[in-house]
């Protein structure tokens, strides 16, 4: 019962942890499209 208790904790922590790396990741090239569409087509930044 221990040793899945540690994989299922393993498994877990991996999702968890690349879930927050691509958010952060994802987050700042997101605004930076959402910033070059605004100047270069006049496009609002909440379209």
């Amino acid at each position: 019962m221990n040793i899945f208790i540690w994989i299922l904790m393993i498994v877990g922590g991996t999702a968890g942890l690349l879930s927050t790396l691509y958010l952060l990741a994802a987050m700042p090239v997101i605004f930076g499209w959402k910033v070059y569409r605004s100047i270069k087509y006049r496009m609002s930044l909440f379209d």
